[in-house]
């Protein structure tokens, strides 16, 4: 295994129609947006759990596949395997024995792919220590702003026998929110010096761009039946501390609408051009085209 090291940044660009790509429950489940521009926001956290379900469902909890932060996980019962490999007592500190918390932690990483991308704090009752991940994401924002809809739909069944003795009908009405569409853009950071500490390695790096590209085709749900990757641009510095700041590159990308029916409002990625200004891209970064 080959710790990675290279630094990377990532620009990716993800689009839905009709659906709604990520509910606020502080909103009643309307799709995240910015009140003050419009434009539609996804949480990285959002973003993170597709990400684990992918590689849940390619790798099926094999060696070092097994994800951390999972439905009904019970955390501590996750730390406890750690004690019981490195062969001491569970306890809500660290062992005073540096070696052996490094054990502690280490094992964690090595086991749960989630931990060592995205890092974890595991001081919760049964203490493993904390790690930083190499992986970070930001909040994706949507290139225009987008339209909340809110739709009635009906249900031709009722939930008790009771229910069914009131209505004569048997139709209960429901609430459904949608965007006709979005495009969204994110922006993602990958250490090299973090990847040394928890040991993601270059083909912990291969599976991350297989979830990127592939997540989308396995989350379908009635909110979000048409979502899709669509572009996936990557910065690879030659050195392990990097050749150029993230924000000059991701500057160098730009999402525009196509002057053809630009008054009109986008309802397709092909909408839109994806433009690349190469002069802004230094020597010792190559760009890569996984999508």
């Amino acid at each position: 295994m080959t710790i990675l090291a290279n630094r990377y940044e990532f620009v990716y660009l993800f689009d839905v129609t009709n659906g709604n790509p990520n509910g606020d429950p502080d909103d009643g489940n309307r799709p995240r947006i910015d009140p003050e521009t419009n434009r539609g926001l996804v949480s990285d956290v959002c973003l993170k759990r597709k990400i684990r379900n992918y590689v849940a469902l390619e790798k099926d909890g094999g060696a070092r596949h097994a994800i951390y932060m999972q439905e009904k996980a019970i955390l501590n019962l996750q730390h406890k395997l750690a004690y019981q490999v490195v062969g001491i007592e569970p306890d809500k500190k660290l062992p005073k024995d540096s070696k052996k918390a490094d054990e502690l932690t280490q094992w964690m990483c090595n086991n749960f792919f989630d931990i060592r991308a995205f890092g974890a704090v595991m001081t919760t009752g049964v203490n493993c220590g904390q790690v930083r991940g190499p992986v970070q994401l930001a909040f994706a924002t949507s290139i225009e702003p987008v339209l909340q809809m809110e739709l009635s739909i009906t249900r031709m069944a009722v939930t008790t026998e009771a229910d069914s003795e009131k209505q004569k009908d048997n139709r209960t009405m429901g609430r459904k929110h949608i965007l006709p569409y979005g495009l969204y853009r994110a922006h993602g950071f990958i250490s090299a010096k973090l990847a040394e500490r928890t040991g993601f390695t270059e083909d912990d790096l291969e599976l991350l761009w297989r979830s990127l590209t592939n997540m989308f085709e396995h989350d379908r749900s009635a909110a979000r039946g048409e979502m899709a990757a669509r572009r996936l641009i990557v910065f690879k510095h030659e050195s392990a501390l990097g050749n150029e700041p993230a924000h000059t590159l991701f500057d160098a990308v730009t999402v525009v609408r196509k002057k053809k029916d630009a008054e009109l409002p986008a309802r397709l990625f092909s909408d839109y051009d994806v433009l690349i200004d190469n002069t802004k891209i230094p020597s010792g970064v190559e760009v890569i085209h996984r999508i």
